[in-house]
């Protein structure tokens, strides 16, 4: 499936426009993508096809940090934190956090059905290719090895931001990698 910018753009726009929410995409520079992902938190690239970034969460005026609301880390610090997980877990995530609490519950937030969500998000998924790989730091794990289950009550997760919950979605292709991220201050 391929994508194009107004689709794209669209998908994101619709499901996170309202949430406290950080969806970017950057270039992938280097073999460890980690330290895409601290430029990615860092707001230091730009996304390299010029699409829809989200970056709602606008950092009190005490705050010098680029990197607000996400911690000041190091790729050491990231890397042990981001959990692969499979593409259809990938897919329930992007919905799952679309709101605070990251459950699939959001979806009764929404006017469309929840086919027409997931397609949403696997159009969202589409732009980083059939060999994408989808890291996590949410602790929901299936049954099988890199599944999450959303069915489970209670949420784990491994915190990358100052805030109380974060929950989020990195996805890495050989020439981009995206960051979901959804913060709730509880």
């Amino acid at each position: 499936m391929s994508v194009d910018q107004t689709s794209w753009d669209a998908a994101v726009r619709h499901l996170y426009g309202d949430a406290f929410a950080y969806i970017a995409t950057g270039p992938r520079r280097h073999e460890d993508w980690t330290f895409d992902v601290l430029a990615l938190m860092a707001r230091a690239v730009p996304d390299p096809r010029g699409w829809a970034r989200i970056d709602n969460g606008e950092a009190p005026e005490w705050v010098e940090s680029p990197m607000w609301p996400f911690a000041e880390v190091s790729p050491e610090y990231v890397a042990p934190r981001l959990k692969k997980i499979d593409r259809d877990s990938a897919e329930n995530l992007l919905l799952a956090i679309t709101g605070g609490d990251c459950t699939l519950a959001n979806l009764q937030d929404f006017t469309e059905s929840p086919d027409e969500l997931r397609a949403m998000a696997r159009t969202i998924l589409a732009r980083y290719g059939d060999e994408a790989t989808y890291h996590t730091n949410v602790s929901k794990r299936g049954s099988a090895p890199g599944t999450l289950d959303f069915t489970l009550e209670t949420l784990g997760y491994s915190p990358m931001s100052v805030f109380t919950e974060d929950c989020g979605l990195v996805v890495v292709s050989d020439t981009e990698v995206g960051m979901f991220w959804n913060f709730n201050d509880l």
